[in-house]
């Protein structure tokens, strides 16, 4: 029988996780099952069990991973003596990266989300309303002190994160445009529409 080949510094379930969120992202998460996981990890079904649960599980612990990450960045940022121009270039780079170099996990955290059972599908919410809240905050703060303009920071707020997600597009396409560029091209497009 195959074993999991665990990758340095990541654990057998975190290799797990990592090629469920690859079937997941592929087929939904609904349409894959425990079997299609252990197929795709080289493994029987019988033997994920050692590690997973549940594909309930793994969604949890996709989602989660996402928010807690933007979040702690979130924290970092806030804590700093950055304008909030600044701060607001800080936190678009941060999802820009996230879409990047993440961007199985945030696809999985932003699409699949709705398969959480409870209480962990309230819990989630609740952290997402949470962050853009946050976030709607330092827009306001911006406003405040004449670094923004007057615009709705909640609408603001959905704006940079729609036209973040579109990076979607960008990995299914033949990326004639590199990373860093896209990049650079983004946070001029969305900082230039908050600045006064």
């Amino acid at each position: 029988m195959a074993r999991i080949q665990s990758k340095k510094n990541s654990t057998k379930k975190e290799i797990i996780i990592e090629k469920a969120a690859r079937l997941f992202r592929e087929k939904g998460f609904g349409a894959a099952s425990m079997r299609d996981i252990a197929e795709t990890v080289g493994v029987e079904a019988a033997s994920l069990y050692n590690h997973i649960q549940s594909k309930s599980e793994i969604l949890q612990a996709i989602c989660f991973k996402v928010a807690n990450d933007f979040i702690a960045q979130l924290e970092e940022v806030e804590r700093s003596n950055a304008s909030t121009l600044e701060k607001m270039e800080t936190i678009i780079r941060m999802h820009i990266r996230m879409m990047l170099e993440h961007y199985e996990y945030v696809y999985i955290s932003d699409h699949e989300w709705r398969h959480l059972p409870e209480p962990y599908l309230s819990n989630f919410l609740n952290q997402r309303r949470s962050y853009r809240k946050r976030l709607s905050d330092v827009i306001e703060e911006g406003i405040h002190k004449n670094e923004m303009k007057n615009i709705d920071p909640y609408v603001a707020v959905l704006t940079i994160l729609s036209a973040i997600s579109g990076i979607e597009s960008w990995h299914r396409s033949r990326k004639t445009t590199g990373a860093e560029t896209l990049e650079e091209n983004m946070v001029k497009y969305l900082i230039e529409g908050l600045k006064k």
